[in-house]
């Protein structure tokens, strides 16, 4: 027909002839009317002629047997491979499907079936790939490599539980077949085209051998006229494999950008002649609602509805804290934020470590030094703090106050004593808490007190500083006949003591007379004595001379004395009495006796005075 009475029969049978809308549209319906430049054949003949829709899914990949129910459920069965030409059909017709697709072929026993007739597969039409079928366990079913790079359209056998694509196919229409000299007078057929109008038409074999009646022809059912422009924020897509809005079209709703169809995205036209379910509609797509963050805010434009595609959130925080993450979130077509959503976090402040010898106790409402934390310090024992006790983490992220240090407490700064030495340990400080002095004495002289003093955690020394005493020596007293002249540098008769004896008139020192008081509390001598000058002794007296002493300080020393007397006859000449002066010589020469008229006669030996006076006898001893 030409074009004018094509276009009337398309406004006659369909709605009208078709427009091409752009390149995409053309591709697919060249592809589809390749898919029905199907065999012509005389219905009257003996062969047979059929057309054949194929659908397939790998969205999900299904087990075996799964993908078997899964064409059942959409009115098929799964693909039986007829032929080479099929094979190449579905090669063509199919996406490359990294897991390949199953097939209606299974095996039973030792042979391999067409699972919808449960016919044996004979061997010529079996299309193995190289080395297949393997003996594996399990490897039942059969897969066909569609677009693969070895051994593409063959076949290979697999576990029935492993995961492919599904290839269905149903019959679209189906001729009669007329086998001559097989069907009796009186037959009737009927026509069992799978989907198509259910008026069969019953017809009968004539004694003739022809038919009662033309083969009729089956035509697809016609589902009502979708309307395309009913559609809002999307547009209505169809495939129609037969004809327009019949059995098997399928229309699908494409929604704009942030829209989504509301029910079923596609729907088909059934063998009924109606469609699966009503056009969906397009609804803007929505976000999950959000809510502003803890200690922050949130303010939303929505351009059609709250939390929808389009609607753009902004977000801001209290003071004190800062924001983490995007300040502003879009609904995204995904129905995704296009960010997560931001918290609040509380500013933080740098890190605070406990002073030295002290220790830190925080409170902390929200993160550890963060904004509002407050902190307390306090000291050790023997330590003071020596600054702010508080300290409070402020909204700009920084210490109200400077970290206080503890410094160790002080007490009173020590002098040496007169005469010592200290040395002390200071590990805090000079005369601070926990400084050791130990105090040391000159040469010569004693501690008198503790020697250690430790500085306590009261800021008080443990003992009090100690003196150093001069070390004493003995008393002294003065030597008899004498006395004693000493000087004192520290106290009486201590170390540095110099004393020096001196002796009365007459007497002289027997010794040294210094004597100091050595370091070790003792006299560099001893003391001296006293002696009373010596004159000299009266060796040898003159003749008829003769003395009688007193000595009351030793013989012939100062004091003595000494008495002369002449024998009778005589008589003194010169001191009848000398003493020893104190100079150590006599007060005169020795006297000397001379000659005199004399009343004492002198016996001859043995000598016996006699005083002639009293009338004695001389008398003579006996022979003289």
């Amino acid at each position: 027909m030409n074009w004018t009475q094509a276009r009337q029969w398309c406004q006659k049978e369909y709605t009208d002839i078709v427009v091409m809308r752009d390149q995409k549209e053309n591709d697919h319906l060249v592809s589809k009317l390749k898919e029905r430049n199907l065999p012509k054949s005389d219905l009257s003949s003996r062969g047979g002629a059929q057309a054949w829709t194929y659908s397939y899914s790998i969205s999900p990949n299904r087990r075996w047997q799964e993908a078997k129910q899964w064409c059942q459920e959409h009115s098929a069965e799964m693909v039986v491979i007829q032929n080479q030409e099929e094979i190449v059909f579905l090669n063509n017709l199919l996406p490359f499907n990294t897991k390949y697709y199953w097939i209606g072929i299974r095996k039973q026993g030792e042979d391999w079936i067409w699972d919808r007739t449960n016919e044996k597969v004979p061997e010529e039409a079996q299309n193995w790939a190289l080395n297949e079928p393997d003996d594996g366990d399990g490897q039942d079913c059969v897969e066909i490599y569609i677009k693969r790079v070895d051994d593409t359209d063959k076949w290979n056998n697999d576990n029935c539980r492993r995961r492919k694509g599904t290839i269905c196919y149903t019959v679209l229409m189906q001729t009669v077949w007329r086998p001559l000299g097989t069907i009796p007078a009186g037959a009737i057929l009927v026509s069992k085209g799978r989907a198509v109008k259910r008026a069969y038409l019953n017809f009968y074999a004539k004694p003739s051998g022809h038919w009662n009646n033309p083969v009729p022809l089956c035509q697809a059912e016609r589902c009502p006229v979708l309307n395309h422009t009913s559609i809002s924020a999307g547009r209505l897509t169809c495939t129609d494999p037969i004809a327009p809005y019949s059995y098997n079209s399928t229309c699908e709703v494409r929604c704009d950008e942030g829209y989504e169809p509301s029910g079923q995205d596609q729907i088909r036209c059934d063998h009924t002649g109606q469609w699966t379910a009503s056009v969906p509609s397009c609804t803007v797509q929505k976000c999950s609602p959000i809510l502003f963050p803890v200690m922050g805010n949130m303010k939303c434009v929505d351009i059609l509805e709250s939390f929808s595609f389009g609607s753009r959130c902004n977000f801001t925080c209290q003071e004190g804290y800062y924001l983490t993450g995007d300040n502003t979130l879009t609904c995204l077509a995904s129905k995704q934020w296009s960010k997560p959503t931001p918290t609040c976090t509380a500013k933080r402040c740098h890190t605070l470590n406990s002073p030295s010898h002290g220790s830190l106790l925080c409170s902390n409402p929200h993160e550890e030094f963060s904004f509002g934390s407050w902190c307390n310090i306090t000291c050790d024992g023997g330590f003071v703090l020596n600054g702010t006790t508080d300290t409070e983490c402020t909204s700009v992220g920084t210490w109200s106050t400077d970290m206080p240090r503890c410094l160790a407490k002080r007490c009173s700064t020590l002098s040496s004593p007169p005469h010592g030495s200290f040395v002390c340990y200071d590990p805090h400080g000079e005369f601070s808490f926990g400084s050791h002095c130990n105090v040391t004495c000159d040469e010569g002289f004693v501690l008198d007190g503790t020697a250690d003093t430790e500085c306590t955690s009261l800021g008080k020394w443990s003992a009090d500083m100690p003196h150093c005493l001069a070390m004493k020596c003995p008393t002294l007293n003065s030597p008899s006949h004498g006395s004693l002249s000493c000087s004192y540098p520290h106290e009486k008769f201590s170390f540095g003591s110099r004393c020096t004896s001196t002796c009365e008139e007459g007497f002289v020192v027997n010794g040294t007379a210094d004597t100091e008081c050595t370091p070790l509390g003792t006299w560099s001598r001893e003391t001296p004595h006293c002696l009373a000058v010596q004159c000299e002794a009266f060796r040898a007296l003159p003749l008829h001379l003769s003395l009688n002493c007193s000595h009351p300080l030793g013989n012939f020393t100062f004091g003595s004395q000494c008495l002369f007397t002449c024998e009778e006859g005589f008589s003194l000449n010169g001191k009848e009495a000398l003493s020893c002066s104190s100079t150590g010589f006599w007060s005169d020469s020795v006297p000397s006796c001379t000659a005199g008229h004399s009343a004492w006669v002198v016996s001859p030996h043995p000598p016996v005075l006699y005083d002639w006076r009293k009338e004695k006898a001389e008398k003579c001893s006996e022979g003289l």
